[in-house]
C-alpha cells in the first residue's frame, strides 16, 4: 500500500483509456517535446566542429563557417524529406516503419537497432552536456557531475511517467526560453560586431588543409558537427501523439524545427568565428560566447541556466520516441510484449524505465563526460536517416504519385548525403568508441530475430489449426506439508474440493518430528491420507521429485498432478525474511516439468 501511495504521488492517478485522445499534443507542446533534442544540439554542435579543427591550429578555425553552412544545408534537406515522410505515413513514419514498408524486414531491424541505441545515447549525451553547462558557470559543482546527471535522468523519468500532456507543460517553457535566449544572444552579438562594441578576432591565413590529411580533417569536423541533426526524426516517429489533423500539425512542427535549428546553429558558429572563440576543457563554447557578449552579469547566467535546462530536457525526445519505437517493434514481435503495454498514465512505462536504466549505466560508465560519450553518438541516427531516405526513394519509384520525380530526387540526395556522413562518422570515430555502436547494432538485430523466432514457434505450437482434442486426463492432487497448522488444514480442505482422493505428502528429514506430526495428523488430518517420504540425506526436493516421477510413470503421458502448497502470509513485509521460503524453492523446481500444476493456498496472518 505504501509503495502504491508513493507511485500515485510521483506518477499521479491512473487515466482511463478514453482519456487518450485528450492527452494528444498541440503544435506548441509538440515542438517542446519532440524538438528539444535537435534544438539543444546547437549547444555543442559548433563546439564539436571546433574541437576537430583546432587540431590543425587556430588558423583552421576559419573553416568552421563553410562546414556549418554545409551542415545547415543537410539539415534543410533532411527536414524537407521527413516532411514528405509525414505526408506519406500520417500514422507515424520513423525509419523503422518506412524501411519495413519499402526495404524489407532486415533493413527495418537495422534501423530499429540504430535508433534504439541512439535514443539511449541521446539521454546520456544531453544530460551530460546540460550538467557541463551548469559546471561551466559553477565550477565548484564539477566533482558532483555524475550525481547531478543521475538526478536529472530520474527527474525526467518521473515527468514522463506522469503522461504526455503533463510532460509537455514541464518542457514547453524551458524550450521556448532557450530558443529566445540563444536567438537574442546571436542578434545582440551580431549587432555588437557591426557597431564595433567588441573587437573581432584577428584574421589568419588559412592553412592548406585541402591537401592530404587536411581533407580528412575537414570531413571529420563535418561529421562531428552533424550532431546538430540528431533528433530530427522524432517528429516523424511521433505523429500519432499530435492532435488531429496529426500529419498537418507534425509537418508544421517539422518546419518550425528546421528554421530554428539552422538559425541558431549558423548564428552560434558565426559568433564563435568572429569572436575567436576556441574550445577549452573548463568552459563550453556557448558559455564563452555569452561571456564575451553579455559579460558576467545576469544575461550570461540566464543563458547558462536555460542551456542547461534545454539540454537536460532534450533527453525527453528519447523518452517520447524510445518507448514508441519499442511499441512498434513489440507489435511486430521483434521485442518483448511488455513494451506494448501502456501504464496508468497512458504512456509506455516499461520502455521509459528500460531507457532510464540504460542511460544511467552509460552515464556512470563514462563518468558523465560529454566528450567521452559523443564518439558513440550520431552513428546510429545517420544509419536510420540513410535507410529512411532510401526507403522513401523506393516508395516514390514504386507508387509514382504526383510529383514523384522531384520527390525521388530530394530523397536520393538526402540518402546519399546521410550515407556519406554515416561512413565518415564510423571511420573517423571508430577508434574513439564508435566501434561499440558498430558492433552493437548487428548484435541487437540478431536478438530481434531470435525474439521473433521464439514468438513464431510459440504461436505455431499454440495454434488450433489441425489440432485434435486431447484424450481425457487423469488427475492426482498432492498437498505438500512441512507441519500441521491452520494454514495446512485450509489447504487440505481446498485439495479435497478438487479431488476426494487427495493425499498429503511429507518428507521425513527428522524422525522424531515425523512421529509428532503423525500423532497430530490422526486428530486434525481432515481424513486426508498422509504419505511420508524417507530422506536419509535430509533433502527435501530429491524424495519429492522422485515420488512425482513415480506417479507420472504410473499414470502415463496424460496424467496430471496438482501440487497444493499451503503458505502463511505475514502481516508485515519485513516479516517475510524471518521465515524460510520453501514454497518458492519448490515452485522453482516444478516450473519446467510437464503436466504439473502448482496451486498456492495462502493463509493471511493478522497484525
Amino acid at each position: 500500500m505504501r509503495l502504491n501511495r508513493l507511485k500515485r504521488l510521483l506518477v499521479g492517478k491512473p487515466l482511463p483509456t478514453a482519456q487518450a485522445r485528450h492527452e494528444r499534443l498541440g503544435k506548441a507542446s509538440g515542438l517542446a517535446i519532440f524538438a528539444s533534442d535537435p534544438l539543444s544540439s546547437n549547444a555543442y554542435a559548433t563546439e564539436e566542429i571546433l574541437h576537430v579543427l583546432i587540431l590543425a591550429g587556430a588558423a583552421a578555425m576559419v573553416y568552421s563557417l563553410p562546414i556549418a553552412a554545409a551542415i545547415a544545408a543537410l539539415i534543410l534537406i533532411v527536414i524537407s524529406s521527413y516532411r514528405q515522410t509525414i505526408r506519406a505515413y500520417p500514422r507515424g513514419g520513423g525509419a523503422y516503419i518506412v524501411s519495413k514498408d519499402n526495404l524489407g524486414v532486415f533493413p527495418s531491424l537495422v534501423a530499429g537497432a540504430a535508433l534504439l541505441t541512439d535514443y539511449v545515447l541521446t539521454v546520456a549525451v544531453s544530460v551530460a552536456a546540460g550538467i557541463a553547462a551548469l559546471t561551466s558557470a559553477a565550477p565548484a559543482l564539477a566533482p558532483y557531475r555524475v550525481v547531478l546527471c543521475l538526478a536529472a535522468v530520474i527527474g525526467i523519468t518521473v515527468a514522463n511517467l506522469r503522461g504526455v500532456r503533463e510532460s509537455g507543460r514541464v518542457f514547453a517553457t524551458p524550450t521556448y526560453l532557450f530558443v529566445l535566449s540563444i536567438l537574442g544572444m546571436v542578434g545582440y552579438g551580431l549587432l555588437g560586431l557591426a557597431l564595433g562594441w567588441w573587437p573581432e578576432a584577428a584574421p589568419e591565413s588559412p592553412p592548406p588543409v585541402l591537401e592530404g590529411v587536411g581533407l580528412f580533417l575537414i570531413l571529420r569536423a563535418f561529421a562531428a558537427g552533424c550532431t546538430a541533426l540528431t533528433g530530427i526524426e522524432a517528429v516523424s516517429d511521433g505523429v500519432p501523439a499530435f492532435r488531429p489533423p496529426e500529419a498537418h500539425n507534425a509537418r508544421v512542427v517539422m518546419g518550425w524545427l528546421g528554421a530554428m535549428t539552422v538559425s541558431m546553429f549558423l548564428g552560434i558558429t558565426y559568433l564563435a568565428a568572429d569572436l575567436g572563440v576556441a574550445p577549452t576543457a573548463g568552459e563550453t563554447v556557448v558559455s564563452q560566447i555569452a561571456r564575451r557578449v553579455f559579460g558576467g552579469g545576469f544575461f550570461y547566467y540566464e543563458i547558462q541556466v536555460v542551456t542547461m535546462l534545454i539540454l537536460l530536457l532534450a533527453a525527453n525526445t528519447a523518452f517520447a520516441d524510445f518507448p514508441r519505437l519499442s511499441f512498434f517493434m513489440a507489435r511486430d514481435r521483434f521485442m518483448p510484449r511488455q513494451f506494448r503495454s501502456e501504464g496508468d498514465r497512458l504512456v509506455f512505462s516499461n520502455g521509459i524505465l528500460i531507457l532510464t536504466g540504460l542511460a544511467i549505466v552509460l552515464l556512470v560508465a563514462f563518468h558523465g563526460d560529454t566528450h567521452a560519450l559523443l564518439p558513440l553518438y550520431a552513428v546510429g541516427v545517420f544509419i536510420s536517416f540513410t535507410l529512411s531516405q532510401s526507403g522513401m526513394v523506393r516508395r516514390w519509384l514504386r507508387l509514382r504519385e504526383e510529383g514523384w520525380w522531384w520527390r525521388v530526387a530530394f530523397s536520393a540526395v538526402g540518402a546519399a548525403a546521410t550515407a556519406l556522413v554515416m561512413v565518415t562518422l564510423a571511420v573517423t570515430k571508430f577508434a574513439d568508441g564508435a566501434w561499440i555502436v558498430v558492433t552493437l547494432i548487428p548484435t541487437l538485430v540478431g536478438m530481434f530475430l531470435a525474439i521473433r523466432r521464439h514468438y513464431d514457434r510459440v504461436a505455431l505450437q499454440l495454434s488450433l489449426e489441425d489440432f485434435e482434442p486431447p484424450p481425457a486426463i487423469t488427475h492426482t492432487v498432492l498437498v505438500l506439508v512441512g507441519d500441521l497448522h491452520r494454514g495446512v488444514v485450509w489447504a487440505l480442505q481446498y485439495a479435497r474440493s478438487l479431488s476426494p482422493a487427495a493425499r498429503a505428502v511429507y518428507v521425513d528429514t527428522e524422525r522424531e518430528r515425523t512421529r509428532r506430526l503423525e500423532d497430530r495428523w490422526r486428530k486434525w488430518g481432515v481424513d486426508v491420507p498422509l504419505v511420508v517420504l524417507d530422506s536419509p540425506y535430509r533433502s527435501l526436493l530429491g524424495p519429492l521429485l522422485g515420488y512425482i516421477d513415480h506417479l507420472q510413470r504410473q499414470g502415463g503421458p496424460d496424467h496430471f498432478i496438482t501440487i497444493v502448497l499451503p503458505e502463511f502470509i505475514p502481516a508485515r513485509w519485513w516479516q517475510h525474511v524471518l521465515h524460510n521460503q520453501t514454497a518458492l524453492l519448490i515452485k522453482g523446481a516444478l516450473l519446467f516439468r510437464r503436466n504439473i500444476v502448482v496451486a498456492d493456498v495462502p493463509y493471511h496472518l493478522k497484525h
